[in-house]
C-alpha cells in the first residue's frame, strides 16, 4: 500500500506544468519539492512511520491547481488561499490513499497533518512543520531572498523567526547542528534571528 500511495502521489505531482532544474535535471516543480521533503524526513526522523512519510511526500500535492492569483492580493486573500490550500492538499491525498487501500483511521491521520491542524499539539503536524522548515531553509530560502531584494534586514529577521517559531526544538538543533546546508549568504541573518 505504501509503495502504491507514493506512486500515486508522484504521478499527481508529475503533472505540474512548472519546471525547476536541480543538479542538471529538469523536474516538475512539486515533484522535486516532494522528493526533497522525503529526503529530509529520512535525514531528520528516520524512525518516522508510513503515515508521516506519506504526509511529507504529499504536503504540496498538485499545488499549482490552487494558485495564489485566484485570491485578493492582500493579507486577507493570502490567509484565505492558505486555508483552502491546506484543505485541498488534505482532500487530494485522502482520495489517493483510498485508491491505495488504506483505512479511514490512517487516512484521517494523514489528512490532519497535511491540513496543518493542531500544530504544537499534534506530533504529526509538528513533524511535518519541522520538515517544511528544514527544506525551506536548505533549498528555498536563498531563492526567496533573490525574489525580494526590497526586503531589509528587519524584514528578513522577521521571516526567519516566523519559520523558526513553527519548528520544534529538535528541528532547531538539527538545523544548527550541521545536518542541513544553510544558505551561505544568509547565515549571519539566520544566526542573528535565532539568537
Amino acid at each position: 500500500m505504501f509503495n502504491t500511495a507514493i506512486k500515486l502521489i508522484d504521478a499527481a505531482n508529475s503533472e505540474d506544468p512548472n519546471i525547476e532544474s536541480s543538479e542538471g535535471k529538469d523536474w516538475p516543480k512539486e515533484l522535486l519539492y516532494s522528493h526533497r521533503m522525503s529526503d529530509m524526513i529520512e535525514r531528520y526522523a528516520p524512525e518516522a512511520d508510513d503515515a508521516m512519510k506519506i504526509a511529507v511526500r504529499a504536503q504540496h500535492i498538485q499545488r499549482w491547481k490552487s494558485p495564489r492569483s485566484d485570491y485578493p492580493m492582500d493579507r486577507k486573500g493570502y490567509h484565505q488561499w492558505r486555508t483552502r490550500l491546506y484543505t485541498f492538499h488534505a482532500d487530494t491525498v485522502a482520495a489517493l490513499l483510498v485508491k491505495a487501500g488504506y483505512d479511514n483511521d490512517f487516512i484521517e491521520r494523514v489528512k490532519l497533518a497535511v491540513s496543518k491542524k493542531s500544530l504544537k499539539t499534534n506530533p504529526d503536524t509538528q513533524m511535518l512543520e519541522d520538515v517544511i522548515g528544514l527544506v525551506f531553509i536548505e533549498h528555498y530560502m536563498l531563492e526567496f531572498a533573490g525574489k525580494h531584494p526590497e526586503y531589509d534586514e528587519a524584514k528578513w529577521i522577521d521571516i526567519i523567526r516566523k519559520t523558526w517559531r513553527k519548528m520544534s526544538e529538535r528541528a532547531h538543533q538539527f538545523a544548527l547542528g550541521g545536518n542541513i546546508t544553510l544558505p551561505e549568504p544568509l547565515v549571519p541573518l539566520i544566526q542573528k534571528a535565532v539568537a
